[in-house]
């Protein structure tokens, strides 16, 4: 399989049908929601706990190896990537050294008078004492013992590890959690969602959650049949771009004789195709609904699914309740 089939954007798993298939598209489109919603003001703890249920979720439906390797490696490896750069390369910020906005002798200049003898003289006299004040602390010092360094009553340190030009701390160690779970939790969710979800269902789904919205005169309606074209659309924007790519290697371009201008040159002949071939096959798509007697959203309605709450659906959706209750007891930020 190609590395753009294997993208997580508009690739849905007819067989074998899970569990996660079975489900009511409404209701995994709420828990799709709480899953990109929960993150924010998180613990990095409950970061971490959504990335768990989601490989759990995987594992628990017993979609093929086949389907999730290449995505959840990829990604996995690239948040690993961000989780070290954020906490081993990247600052903390909290080592920026503020520049004071006034001078540290503004008291002494604004007292200043314009007698200069007065000045002269008590320059003096501050010469005077500060050379008595060193000498009287120089014997002092050399009275007083040395003072004994006092063990640290925890074994708390801020800097973990620290070896140039790398450097963690607590606090990038936490940003890097965060970053790092948060762009795995929003892909992947969404690849999940997209992966044990139809066309069809997520528009029947999103349409009769939009109910409502129909008695603000809003298009509900065109709008979900605008999505499931845009998702129907989006398989066939990858396989153009397969298409092409790979009509470009088999030519065997020496890119290097080409230079960057000549190499820019072909690239914009390669996308300007591309647009090309997307047209055509918008073109064709609207004279497939012509010929089908399609004439507006409204008048010409397509009943895609008939919704209705199972069992499994409300087990899950009081397992939702407790997933929230869970967030917002323990999962907030300390």
């Amino acid at each position: 399989m190609d590395l753009l089939r294997s993208l997580p954007l508009g690739l849905y798993l007819e067989k074998p049908i899970t569990w996660l298939h079975k489900l009511d598209p409404r209701v995994k489109l709420i828990w799709l929601m709480s899953f990109l919603i929960s993150p924010v003001l998180g613990s990095s703890i409950w970061r971490l706990i959504l990335v768990a249920i989601l490989i759990l979720l995987t594992f628990s439906a017993s979609i093929p190896l086949r389907v999730w390797k290449k995505q959840m490696g990829w990604l996995l490896m690239f948040c690993s990537l961000i989780f070290f750069m954020s906490a081993a390369i990247a600052p903390d910020g909290l080592s920026i050294n503020y520049q004071p906005r006034l001078p540290k002798d503004e008291l002494a200049f604004a007292q200043q008078t314009p007698n200069l003898t007065e000045a002269t003289e008590t320059k003096t006299w501050k010469n005077i004492f500060e050379i008595f004040r060193k000498e009287t602390s120089q014997e002092t010092a050399e009275q007083k013992p040395k003072p004994t360094e006092l063990p640290q009553p925890t074994s708390y340190s801020y800097i973990i590890f620290q070896q140039s030009p790398i450097t963690i701390t607590r606090r990038s160690v936490d940003l890097g959690i965060r970053i790092a779970t948060l762009l795995f939790t929003v892909i992947y969710s969404t690849n999940l969602y997209l992966l044990t979800t139809a066309s069809e269902e997520i528009t029947a789904g999103i349409e009769d959650l939009m109910t409502p919205l129909n008695k603000l005169k809003l298009p509900v309606t065109e709008i979900s049949l605008t999505l499931t074209l845009s998702l129907r659309f989006i398989p066939l924007v990858l396989e153009e771009i397969q298409n092409l790519v790979r009509s470009v290697r088999t030519r065997a371009i020496n890119w290097k004789k080409l230079g960057l201008r000549q190499a820019s040159q072909v690239w914009l002949i390669v996308a300007e195709r591309l647009l090309e071939n997307l047209l055509l096959r918008a073109d064709q798509i609207a004279s497939a609904m012509k010929v089908r007697g399609f004439t507006t959203a409204d008048q010409h309605r397509v009943e895609w699914l008939d919704l209705k709450l199972k069992p499994l659906d409300w087990v899950v959706l009081i397992s939702l309740g407790l997933f929230w209750w869970i967030r917002l007891a323990w999962g907030g930020q300390g």
